[in-house]
C-alpha cells in the first residue's frame, strides 16, 4: 500500500514580472527538497518561467501553484486563469510559440520536459495547465486508480489548515480529507495530527479510521473530516465523516453527493456512520473541503473525466474557491 500525503501550493498570482522571478525561486527551492540534479532543477525554472510570463503576457487573472511531494521526488506546476483561452490549442503547444520576454521555450518544450503533462482550455472560460517534473527518469508506475488535489492555504497565510492523504492499494483507494477549525498553525496541527492517523491505520475501516482521529484530535482544536473508500473491482463506495467536507460523484450521466454526520472530530461527534453507493465506471470521486463553494454545475469538470484528476480539482478551484478560507479540492477517478 503506497500512502500519498499532501503537500499544500505556494499561490503566485501573476499581477506583475516579478511574480514570475518569485515563482521560479521558490521553484528552485522545492527541486532541491525533492532531490532534483541540476539538470532537473533548471528544466524546472524554464516551465515555471514560461507558465508564468504566458500568464502575464496573456491571460486574465492568472495564478502558478506549485508544490512539492518529496516522497515520491516530485514538483507541480500548475497554471490557471480566466481567459481569453485558447482557440488554437495546437498552434499553442509548437516549440517556439512563446510570448515575449519569456525563454523562448514554447509549451511545447514545457510539455516534453515534464513527465506529467495535461492541458484543458475553453474560450473565453480560460486555460488550466498541470506540469509535473520528477526527480527519477521514466513514466511512474500506473495502477488502477489515480488521484490528483489542490491545496491551499488562506492568502496572507503561511501554512494551509486543509490536508489531504491517499492510500493506494490496487484496485482500491482510500482518501482522507481533512480541514481544521479556521486556519493558520493550530489548524494545520489539527489537520496534520488527523492525516498521521491515517497513514497508520489506512486499512482499517473509515470508521474505525475516523474513531482513532477523534482520539487523536482531543489535544488539538478539532477538524472536519470525511473519509472515503473507493474499490474498483466492486465499484461501490464506503464512507463516513464528521463536519462539512463534501463527497460528490460526478459523470455525464450521474451526479449525487454523499451527505456526512454533523460534529467535529476531536470535540464532539457521534459515532461514525458509514454511507455506501455504487461508483459509476467513468465517474470521478470529487471530495472539497468548505473553502470550495458546493452549489458548482458538474459541466465545470466534465470536459476533463478521463484526463489528469489535478485538472478537475484545479478547475473547481479557480471557479468555485470561496478566497476567504483555505481550500482543498481532491479528485479519485479509475485510470482509462
Amino acid at each position: 500500500m503506497e500512502v500519498i500525503r499532501s503537500s499544500h501550493h505556494s499561490a503566485f498570482p501573476m499581477e506583475d514580472i516579478s511574480r514570475v522571478g518569485e515563482a521560479r525561486r521558490h521553484a528552485v527551492t522545492l527541486a532541491m527538497r525533492a532531490g532534483f540534479d541540476e539538470v532537473k532543477t533548471g528544466q524546472l525554472a524554464i516551465v515555471v518561467t514560461e507558465l508564468g510570463t504566458n500568464l502575464i503576457r496573456h491571460a486574465q487573472r492568472g495564478t502558478l501553484l506549485l508544490a512539492v511531494r518529496e516522497q515520491a521526488g516530485e514538483v507541480e506546476a500548475i497554471s490557471i486563469d480566466h481567459g481569453p483561452g485558447m482557440a488554437d490549442i495546437a498552434r499553442s503547444m509548437g516549440d517556439g510559440f512563446s510570448t515575449g520576454g519569456s525563454l523562448g521555450a514554447g509549451l511545447g518544450t514545457v510539455r516534453r520536459m515534464a513527465r506529467d503533462f495535461d492541458l484543458h482550455s475553453s474560450v473565453p472560460g480560460g486555460t488550466v495547465i498541470v506540469a509535473r517534473l520528477a526527480r527519477e527518469a521514466g513514466p511512474k508506475a500506473a495502477g488502477a486508480l489515480e488521484v490528483g488535489a489542490v491545496s491551499v492555504p488562506k492568502t496572507g497565510e503561511l501554512v494551509c489548515g486543509d490536508a489531504w492523504a491517499a492510500a493506494m492499494a490496487d484496485p482500491s483507494a482510500t482518501l482522507a480529507v481533512v480541514d481544521g477549525l479556521g486556519h493558520g498553525f493550530d489548524a494545520a496541527e489539527a489537520s496534520a495530527a488527523a492525516i498521521d492517523v491515517f497513514a497508520a491505520e489506512a486499512a482499517r475501516d473509515v470508521t474505525q479510521m475516523l474513531e482513532k482521529m477523534h482520539l487523536r484530535l482531543r489535544s488539538t482544536r478539532g477538524a472536519a473530516v470525511t473519509l472515503l473508500r473507493a474499490d474498483a473491482s466492486t465499484s461501490r463506495l464506503r464512507s463516513c465523516g464528521a463536519g462539512n467536507v463534501s463527497v460528490r460523484v460526478v459523470s455525464g450521466a450521474y451526479d449525487r453527493s454523499m451527505l456526512m454526520q454533523h460534529g467535529t472530530a476531536g470535540l464532539q461527534m457521534r459515532r461514525p456512520e458509514p454511507i455506501e453507493q455504487d461508483w459509476p465506471q467513468h465517474a470521478m470521486i470529487i471530495v472539497h473541503s468548505d473553502g470550495i463553494g458546493t452549489r458548482w454545475a458538474p459541466e465545470v469538470v466534465l470536459p476533463v473525466l478521463g484526463r489528469d484528476p489535478t485538472l478537475a480539482a484545479a478547475l473547481l478551484f479557480r471557479d468555485h474557491s470561496r478566497g476567504r478560507d483555505d481550500a482543498t479540492v481532491a479528485v479519485l477517478r479509475r485510470r482509462m
